[in-house]
């Protein structure tokens, strides 16, 4: 059997061993050719079970870019982001907000869904998060959505999101509704929960509007 070489991987090695997407990132182009690139990622483990990969969606100019965790079992049967419960809610809140959703792009600090079967619930795929080293394999993505779009403001969608854009020490419960500073952007990060908080949640309504408040201080930014 031939060996594989791949980039950064070294002879007899799959590209996903080397846990780096940044060999699969077009040399030029803007978002559609930068999606086009990610539909062929295999630069971790993920892509081998998820249906597809889910790359990034809506305004390539907007002012408000959101990150989330990683693709749900919708989003990767349908290959977009948030078009499932969580998306709903999100896109509610952000209207109740005053953030115009048009003027939203909106991604994943992972773009392949990592789940596990249960058996005992029918082989339902369940969410299982991402670990670090799959947070940095596709971080080179992420990087390239934010210098294209170059938004305003970043919402940090959870803390899964929240360690994917300011370091392993952020604590959503302690960080959330407030600007934060990221790399030389300024104070330009704004964390709050995951809106699939609000679905889980014994009293969704007051989780529900900590979300919407979270939200506000991103929409106050930006006037």
């Amino acid at each position: 059997m031939a060996s594989r070489t791949e980039p950064d991987g070294g002879p007899g090695t799959a590209p996903e061993d080397a846990y780096t997407a940044e060999p699969f990132l077009p040399g030029r182009g803007g978002l559609p050719a930068l999606r086009k690139a990610a539909a062929g990622c295999r630069g971790c483990p993920l892509h081998r079970d998820a249906t597809q990969t889910v790359f990034g969606a809506g305004n390539d100019h907007a002012r408000v870019l959101l990150v989330g965790e990683q693709p749900g079992d919708q989003e990767d049967r349908q290959g977009k982001p948030f078009v499932g419960p969580a998306g709903k809610v999100l896109t509610r809140a952000l209207d109740e907000a005053g953030i115009d959703p048009d003027d939203t792009y909106i991604t994943n600090a992972v773009k392949h869904f990592k789940f596990e079967l249960v058996p005992a619930r029918g082989k339902r795929r369940i969410h299982k998060a991402p670990n670090l080293r799959e947070l940095t394999a596709c971080r080179p993505w992420l990087n390239a959505e934010m210098r294209l779009v170059d938004p305003d403001v970043i919402i940090a969608l959870g803390a899964t999101a929240g360690k994917a854009l300011l370091g392993p020490s952020f604590r959503v419960t302690k960080q959330r509704g407030m600007l934060l500073p990221y790399e030389d952007r300024g104070e330009s990060v704004v964390a709050t929960i995951h809106p699939s908080a609000v679905l889980r949640a014994d009293d969704r309504d007051a989780v529900y509007e900590g979300l919407v408040s979270d939200l506000r201080i991103a929409a106050q930014a930006l006037s």
